[in-house]
Protein backbone atom coordinates (compact mmCIF):
# COMPACT_ATOMS: atom_id res chain seq x y z
CA UNK A 1 0.00 0.00 0.00
CA UNK A 2 1.21 3.45 -0.37
CA UNK A 3 2.48 5.93 2.21
CA UNK A 4 0.49 8.94 1.98
CA UNK A 5 2.63 12.47 1.53
CA UNK A 6 1.73 15.75 2.77
CA UNK A 7 3.41 19.15 1.93
CA UNK A 8 3.30 21.98 4.64
CA UNK A 9 5.72 24.49 6.35
CA UNK A 10 8.27 23.65 9.03
CA UNK A 11 6.25 25.65 12.10
CA UNK A 12 9.13 24.53 15.12
CA UNK A 13 12.16 22.74 15.12
CA UNK A 14 12.99 23.33 18.32
CA UNK A 15 12.41 19.73 18.97
CA UNK A 16 15.64 17.19 18.51
CA UNK A 17 15.13 15.11 15.30
CA UNK A 18 11.61 16.28 15.60
CA UNK A 19 9.82 19.20 13.22
CA UNK A 20 6.56 20.09 13.55
CA UNK A 21 4.69 20.61 9.96
CA UNK A 22 1.62 23.09 9.37
CA UNK A 23 0.12 21.33 6.24
CA UNK A 24 -3.53 23.15 5.20
CA UNK A 25 -6.24 21.84 2.87
CA UNK A 26 -8.83 23.09 0.84
CA UNK A 27 -12.65 22.29 0.47
CA UNK A 28 -16.11 23.23 -0.80
CA UNK A 29 -18.26 23.86 2.06
CA UNK A 30 -21.15 20.95 1.14
CA UNK A 31 -23.61 23.74 1.87
CA UNK A 32 -22.45 27.18 1.41
CA UNK A 33 -20.46 26.20 -1.59
CA UNK A 34 -17.84 28.31 -0.54
CA UNK A 35 -13.94 27.37 -0.25
CA UNK A 36 -12.81 26.93 3.58
CA UNK A 37 -9.20 26.63 4.60
CA UNK A 38 -8.52 23.82 7.13
CA UNK A 39 -5.12 23.21 9.08
CA UNK A 40 -3.31 20.47 10.79
CA UNK A 41 -0.06 20.11 12.72
CA UNK A 42 1.78 17.00 12.04
CA UNK A 43 5.05 15.72 14.27
CA UNK A 44 7.56 14.48 11.90
CA UNK A 45 10.84 12.69 12.35
CA UNK A 46 13.83 14.87 11.18
CA UNK A 47 16.99 12.68 11.50
CA UNK A 48 19.59 15.14 10.88
CA UNK A 49 17.87 18.40 11.85
CA UNK A 50 17.81 19.82 8.61
CA UNK A 51 14.52 21.86 8.09
CA UNK A 52 14.14 24.98 9.01
CA UNK A 53 11.49 27.16 9.93
CA UNK A 54 9.56 28.56 7.09
CA UNK A 55 10.63 25.77 5.01
CA UNK A 56 7.99 24.38 2.80
CA UNK A 57 9.03 20.30 3.07
CA UNK A 58 7.03 17.14 2.01
CA UNK A 59 6.24 14.17 5.33
CA UNK A 60 5.49 10.88 4.31
CA UNK A 61 3.83 8.29 6.27
CA UNK A 62 5.95 5.98 8.54
CA UNK A 63 6.47 3.80 11.77
CA UNK A 64 5.43 5.28 14.92
CA UNK A 65 8.40 6.82 16.28
CA UNK A 66 6.85 7.95 19.62
CA UNK A 67 3.45 8.94 20.84
CA UNK A 68 3.31 11.81 18.81
CA UNK A 69 5.52 11.34 15.48
CA UNK A 70 3.89 8.84 12.87
CA UNK A 71 5.93 10.75 10.02
CA UNK A 72 9.36 11.04 8.73
CA UNK A 73 10.39 14.18 6.36
CA UNK A 74 10.99 12.96 2.83
CA UNK A 75 14.92 12.88 1.75
CA UNK A 76 16.58 14.94 -0.84
CA UNK A 77 14.86 16.47 -3.77
CA UNK A 78 11.97 18.10 -1.45
CA UNK A 79 14.50 19.63 1.06
CA UNK A 80 16.43 20.85 -1.70
CA UNK A 81 13.47 22.61 -3.48
CA UNK A 82 12.53 24.18 -0.26
CA UNK A 83 15.49 25.57 0.07
CA UNK A 84 15.95 27.22 -2.98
Amino acid sequence: MPKRVLQGVVVSDKQDKTIVVKVERRFTHPVMKKTIRRSKNYHAHDENNVAKVGQQVFIEESRPYSKLKTWKLVEGEAVATAEA
